[in-house]
């Protein structure tokens, strides 16, 4: 039985809705935890650290996709242009005894210039990039609920699709913590907008007010540009427009990502649904294969998105070309109040730079003097 068909109700008869109740009731003791953690934080009983440079978390309310790479990958691009040397931090979730996982890898693709250091620690992750990498700013993606690293910058991403988890936290819904966690975003970043109607985002942000009436709401939309075939060739999106494809993904948001792939022009035969941050293993890769030859030739090709593709690294799958549709993020900020806002993170790293660069130079002369 699908999960979510059961969180969101969708799913109905009996056994569905001994399920929701099922889940519901392990939902209480996991927000009674997180609800304690967070004041904790909050009455500053528990610790925050410092790493010694400006902090940018793009964090979720939600598991499962919402969006964060583009963003992620959009702050660290204004950060590089300006010259500033910025660091991306994250848990490393799904990579086992790899040495990165699948978003750290399709990272690295879109971003070869910018390190990105993995460990559940972020403190630690934050600190090394600082010390052995000389970062000025660190990025910290799905940093929303680790509170324990200081940030500058609290930018929470809210999944136009599915904003609010079912309304209940984990495991009845998709909630990492109750909705009053909205308080804590400094701005909020709506996404894959084109895929809702306008009604529906001003209730998005109609709900967000009641939590949070001070924070800057933009609106963005998820924008196919290319084809990614691997290695590395960038092919265009009209291969796939007018045709019958098959659809792979190991994502948390798979729907939001099919209905994107028809938003190419492409009509989906087929598709699977793996677990996200499945690692692909050599038998889900068989099984993946036999599903493939069966869907015989009208079947253009199979499209997945680029964090699949990092792990499959194939240009084939059952013998039909592979694609991986690559996504940018257009993001609606007619004030440019968030650019204002990164502008304010990056003189603050500037300034640190120019800081530390006066104190190491007196240290020098202090030596040469004594």
């Amino acid at each position: 039985m699908d999960h979510r068909s059961i969180m969101s109700g969708k799913r109905r008869g009996p056994l569905a809705m001994i399920c929701r109740a099922g889940l519901w009731l392990a939902s209480i003791p996991y927000e009674v935890a997180v609800r304690q953690r967070n004041r904790n934080y909050d009455r500053q009983t528990a610790e925050i650290q410092q790493c010694g440079v400006p902090v940018i978390s793009v964090g979720n309310l939600t598991t499962g996709g919402t969006g964060k790479t583009p963003i992620v990958c959009l702050l660290a691009k204004w950060f590089r242009q300006r010259g500033i040397r910025v660091s991306i931090v994250s848990r490393g979730y799904g990579r086992g005894n790899a040495d990165a996982n699948d978003e750290a890898m399709e990272l690295h693709a879109r971003l070869p210039d910018v390190p990105h250091v993995q460990d559940p620690d972020r403190v630690a992750a934050a600190r090394l990039a600082v010390e052995e990498l000389e970062a000025q700013v660190i990025l910290m993606d799905d940093g929303f609920q680790h509170r324990r690293l200081f940030r500058d910058l609290d930018i929470l991403v809210i999944d136009a699709t599915c904003p609010f988890g079912f309304g209940y936290p984990l495991p009845r819904g998709l909630l990492r913590e109750p909705m009053n966690g909205l308080q804590r975003a400094d701005a909020i970043v709506i996404t894959r907008c084109q895929a809702v109607t306008s009604q529906e985002i001003k209730s998005i942000q109609q709900t967000i007010m009641g939590y949070n009436a001070e924070a800057p709401v933009f609106t963005s939309n998820h924008t196919p540009i290319a084809l990614l075939e691997y290695p590395n060739a960038v092919l265009p999106l009209k291969i796939i427009e007018n045709q019958t494809v098959g659809v792979v993904s190991a994502i948390g948001n798979p729907e939001a990502f099919e209905m994107t792939v028809r938003q190419c022009g492409a009509k989906i035969q087929s598709s699977r649904h793996l677990p996200d941050h499945d690692p692909y293993s050599p038998e889900s890769v068989a099984a993946l294969q036999k599903w493939a030859r069966s869907l015989g030739d009208e079947v253009a090709g199979i499209v997945c998105t680029h964090k699949d593709l990092v792990k499959l690294q194939t240009d084939r799958l059952g013998g039909k070309r592979l694609f991986a549709l690559q996504i940018d993020l257009t993001l609606d900020d007619p004030e440019k109040l968030l650019h204002q806002m990164i502008d304010c993170i990056a003189e603050k790293a500037e300034a640190n730079t120019s800081a530390n660069d006066t104190e190491m130079n007196e240290a020098d002369i202090d030596q040469t003097t004594g």
